[in-house]
């Protein structure tokens, strides 16, 4: 990876993100409002802004993010994280940043369910 501009960010908060993947399988969609200085101090002159979206699964991209830098920092320290790769090889996750540095982190429901017996 050239560029590794947004890594120092995602490592720093990646206990905290971990635990909005095991709450999102538990509680449903989760929420985490970062300081917007906080990025702009690691690129101020980012031009395409920071939001973004990245479907996860099994360590790769699910969709297209070679426009993000963010998104693809992001998955790189996923992917280098024990805990999110397990999280990662069984359930597909989405991740969203919005304009207001709010990141979303939801277990995105597969269209392939197991009918097991309920109990």
């Amino acid at each position: 990876m050239e560029n590794q501009t947004y890594i120092p960010i995602w490592t720093k908060y990646r206990p905290a993100l971990l635990q909005l993947m095991v709450s999102a399988n538990d509680d449903g969609p989760q929420e985490y409002k970062f300081f917007s200085h906080e990025f702009k101090q690691l690129n101020p002159k980012e031009k395409g802004g920071y939001a973004f979206t990245l479907q996860a699964f099994q360590g790769k991209a699910q969709n297209n993010i070679k426009n993000s830098m963010v998104a693809q920092n992001l998955l790189h320290v996923l992917d280098g994280s024990k805990k999110a790769s397990e999280l990662l090889e069984n359930d597909k996750y989405e991740f969203s940043m919005d304009k207001q540095f709010v990141l979303h982190v939801s277990r995105l429901e597969e269209a392939v369910e197991t009918d097991g017996p309920e109990e």
